[in-house]
């Protein structure tokens, strides 16, 4: 059955109507099965996305099609020469791949698999990573015997529900410990005259992130990196809010920033947090999250969650989430396997 299943590639920028109406089918389907609490971004803005050409990473996407229906889809991606991340990411290789629930056990994911290998061998990766927080995805895991490396937790927490005095105190406190330390606020991107200054600062910061045993590369935003990744922002409407905290000597302290965009009004994606480690222990992190928190209650009046992800080992900022009111909505799993298990694995089937 598995050698009757061909992925065929896919390059958005050529795509013809008929793709994209079953791509679009399809990954409402997907959402439906999924994630049905979580709205779809719209047609136009998802074939926008996927037709702008990512100069620091390489995307490539293949999919399955069964009686003019896309039954499987393949997303795979790493890092170019062009991205800062290269030279510590190159070995990795990140894997999309999503399987209908009525073509499953068809073959279907098993036939994206030497395709994944041979785009490994392309690019030079040796370890492939992939994501699954359903029950099919971690038996697919199983499956091919890839490994959890790092867990993750996402919580969400009712706007209704909020304590909205605590969340005054905790910035009042914050003030009180640091007093010498500046609150800066940035409604959208972050002013490109300081992208040189803050980008290194917010690396250093994004690298303190708990990776458990997940093989991964450096973390390197730059200004270009920002460029790129606001211009995606752009074409889905998605506006980012940052809150920072400076010391007296200009240094970037703490970071903290929210996605909200048109197609997901009612749910604020709460990003990056994190507080450098020299400066811990002085309630920045409460601050930081308790002032964006209020700084966004006149902004979206139709917002009714904030949604956030922290890694299963990461207690402080869990334990940070929980005094909010932050209760978990679902866990999901990074996995990863090495190229050269995975053909073994693919040899023995």
């Amino acid at each position: 059955m598995v050698g009757e299943v061909v992925p065929a590639p896919v390059d958005p920028r050529t795509a013809d109507r008929d793709f994209w109406t079953r791509y679009h089918a399809f990954r409402r389907v997907r959402q439906q099965e999924s994630r049905p609490d979580d709205p779809v971004l719209g047609d136009a803005e998802e074939e926008a996305l996927l037709k702008r050409v990512d100069p620091f990473t390489a995307h490539e996407r293949f999919e399955v099609a069964r009686d003019g229906t896309t039954a499987g889809w393949l997303e795979g991606s790493t890092a170019t020469p062009r991205s800062p991340e290269y030279e510590t990411s190159k070995h990795l290789y990140d894997a999309d791949v999503y399987v209908l629930a009525e073509h499953r056990r068809h073959g279907v994911g098993t036939a994206f698999l030497p395709v994944v290998v041979d785009l490994m061998r392309r690019h030079g990766a040796t370890t492939l990573s992939f994501w699954a927080e359903e029950d099919s995805g971690h038996e697919f895991m199983k499956w091919i015997r890839a490994e959890p490396k790092l867990s993750s937790i996402e919580s969400r927490l009712r706007l209704s529900e909020v304590d909205w005095p605590m969340l005054e105190r905790w910035v009042a406190e914050g003030q009180a410990r640091s007093p010498q330390t500046k609150l800066e606020v940035y409604d959208g991107p972050v002013p490109e005259a300081m992208r040189a200054d803050y980008a290194p600062q917010l690396s250093s910061m994004l690298n303190t992130i708990p990776f458990e045993n997940l093989d991964h590369g450096e973390i390197i935003i730059t200004p270009e990196t920002m460029h790129e990744w606001y211009a995606r922002m752009e074409l889905t409407g998605d506006i980012q809010h940052t809150v920072i905290t400076r010391e007296p000597d200009g240094v970037v302290s703490g970071v903290t920033d929210v996605i909200w965009a048109p197609y997901h009004r009612t749910v604020i994606h709460q990003q990056f947090t994190g507080v450098r480690p020299d400066a811990r222990g002085r309630g920045l992190g409460k601050w930081i999250k308790a002032a964006m928190i209020l700084h966004l209650r006149p902004f979206y009046p139709d917002a009714e969650w904030v949604s956030t992800d922290n890694a299963g080992s990461n207690a402080p900022m869990l334990r940070i989430n929980r005094a909010m009111g932050f209760k978990e909505y679902r866990r999901g799993t990074s996995y990863q396997i090495a190229r050269d298990d995975l053909e073994r694995r693919l040899a023995n089937l």
